[in-house]
């Protein structure tokens, strides 16, 4: 997937932004780190995503795979603490990438997508979260690769 770098090749990925949960008033930092390996030899792709919340002790993990993968989309799984393993469905555009789960029975829903920067390597990221029980987790933020990454895309392009 020539057009994205962002999940189609490996490497590491670093990030910051805002993120508005319903249960507090205020919007909070996050950093996040993604772990992108090399496609396995099923093609799928299994990540690494950490996200550190400002004011919060503890670094959330979710594991992310991307399989079924086609020039227009793809389908995923987020594996975490709290939701278990979801199933969702994923998207890819020339500037953008992104995925959504739909799990009425989970009362579980959710989009994110991550839209080209004007800078090679960079994306702006959205996020949205809800549940059945009005918890909604609202997300911005910029993700890009950390310098010594960004060199080794540029030789392989």
């Amino acid at each position: 997937m020539k057009k994205h770098p962002f999940i189609f090749k490996s490497g590491s990925w670093i990030g910051e932004g805002k993120i508005t949960l319903s249960m507090m008033d205020e919007e909070l930092a996050f950093y996040t780190r993604w772990k992108v390996p090399e496609v396995d030899k099923k093609g799928r792709v299994d990540s690494l995503q950490e996200i550190q919340i400002s004011g919060l002790s503890d670094v959330m993990q979710n594991q992310f795979a991307f399989y079924d993968i086609t020039r227009r989309g793809f389908h995923i799984e987020l594996e975490n603490q709290s939701l278990g393993k979801v199933v969702g469905k994923g998207m890819i555009s020339d500037n953008l990438i992104g995925w959504e789960f739909r799990l009425d029975h989970l009362g579980f829903e959710g989009f994110e997508f991550y839209e080209k920067g004007d800078a090679p390597g960079t994306y702006l990221m959205h996020a949205e979260y809800s549940t059945n029980d009005d918890f909604r987790t609202v997300i911005h933020g910029k993700i890009w690769r950390p310098l010594e990454d960004q060199n080794e895309l540029e030789k392989s392009n």
